[in-house]
């Protein structure tokens, strides 16, 4: 980043912008405790960011030594709209980040480009993650008021309601403001556990021999069957719940396995391992986990193996695309894998493969998929090239599937 520059105080969008606590209307921000038409008179922007808003723009690039189109850059990578104002609406905490990003830039460790990137990626997730946490305590506060009226009201607008109330957004706020100083340690201790653990992948995939691992992974989907059909007959907040379900089961039975929860997306799961065996021991218990819920319908899933491109938390390339294909394909309650990974599947007990007929996969090409199932007897294996019934699952689906 830049050293402090000369640039006029009237350039158009110079400046490091507004954050949380501004107003994106051309109107003077305001001060805590002073209260906005039709909004509470309370404001927590003080309380969450830690520290008193009694910084002006100038202010913050000064004290971090860069100037304000450096300091504009850096605010825009954060995710925060820039506005022209010179009102105090920055922290000590905003002028710390900014001479951190510009000190790494200065002494060569990142060029700025590259800096600029990092706190984009921290920007992502932290924004994903507020909304998330934010929604969890939102729905816990919501139950609890609606447990609370049940016998007193009975309010089916209110039940379907996405988007919060005043008081329960209000009350919200309160429980953040609370608990923010005690989540923070969490949220620094889980992101250095997560970046030892990608940083230890890239070493084996950079170096598999000396590591005894394989560039090869396994890669999954688990996919919700019929999820369409639950979208039109469930309410808004029921289907945000049976959605909460799917992913809080799906992610403990991946870690449990030592997989990686890549992403969700609604009605599925995206999955990699190292290993073949523990994505087999994965889709198969996804598709018994929710075999079992009452509430989620069957789940398919598909897998293959092969190389992947890691890029920015999210995998892609063919092997991604095949084992998405076969998801597609896939029966509810049944798992179906490529050749590459029957093959490796083959020689484990434990594990029972039947292969399909040969299928033309849009945009992959022909695929010989094998159904997976349990072994039927323990320390069993077997591969037989004709389908067979699966004495251990129901004959189709769940009619609410």
């Amino acid at each position: 980043m830049s050293e402090p520059g000369s640039e006029p105080g009237s350039e158009p969008g110079s400046g490091s912008g507004a954050g949380p606590g501004a107003e994106p209307e051309a109107q003077p921000a305001s001060k805590p405790g002073a209260e906005r038409a039709g909004r509470p008179n309370e404001d927590f922007t003080e309380q969450l960011l830690g520290r008193p808003l009694d910084l002006r723009r100038r202010d913050v690039s000064r004290g971090a030594e860069v100037s304000l189109l450096s300091a504009r850059k850096f605010w825009h990578a954060l995710g925060f709209p820039v506005v022209d104002t010179d009102d105090e609406l920055f922290t000590e905490a905003d002028q710390k980040a900014l001479a951190a990003v510009a000190g790494i830039v200065r002494d060569g460790l990142l060029d700025e480009p590259t800096a600029l990137a990092m706190t984009r990626a921290f920007a992502r997730s932290a924004d994903r993650l507020a909304g998330w946490q934010s929604q969890l305590i939102a729905e816990a506060v919501e139950n609890h008021m609606t447990a609370a009226l049940a016998d007193e009201v009975d309010d089916d607008e209110h039940e379907s309601r996405s988007v919060p109330g005043i008081e329960t957004a209000t009350e919200t706020a309160k429980r953040l403001a609370v608990l923010t100083d005690r989540l923070e340690p969490l949220l620094v201790y889980a992101w250095r556990r997560h970046l030892s653990a990608t940083v230890a992948r890239m070493l084996a995939d950079a170096d598999p021999e000396s590591y005894g691992m394989t560039k090869m992974r396994s890669v999954g989907f688990a996919d919700l069957v019929n999820f369409t059909a639950l979208v039109r007959r469930l309410s808004e907040r029921d289907l945000a719940r049976l959605v909460s379900r799917f992913e809080a089961l799906s992610a403990d039975v991946i870690t449990a396995h030592g997989g990686r929860l890549i992403k969700t997306v609604g009605d599925e799961v995206l999955f990699t391992t190292m290993g073949a065996a523990p994505a087999a021991a994965i889709a198969l218990d996804l598709v018994e986990t929710m075999t079992n819920d009452d509430v989620l319908p069957d789940v398919r899933c598909g897998m293959a193996r092969g190389p992947i491109i890691s890029r920015l938390g999210d995998v892609f390339g063919t092997t991604v695309n095949r084992a998405s294909r076969l998801t597609a394909v896939a029966q509810a309650g049944s798992v179906l894998v490529d050749a590459t990974m029957a093959r490796e599947l083959a020689s484990l007990s434990g594990f029972e493969l039947t292969g399909q007929r040969r299928r033309i996969l849009r945009g992959v090409g022909p695929v010989t998929p094998s159904l997976l199932r349990r072994a039927t007897s323990a320390g069993r294996r077997s591969v037989s090239g004709a389908p067979t019934p699966d004495p251990t699952h129901r004959a189709g689906s769940r009619p609410d599937a």
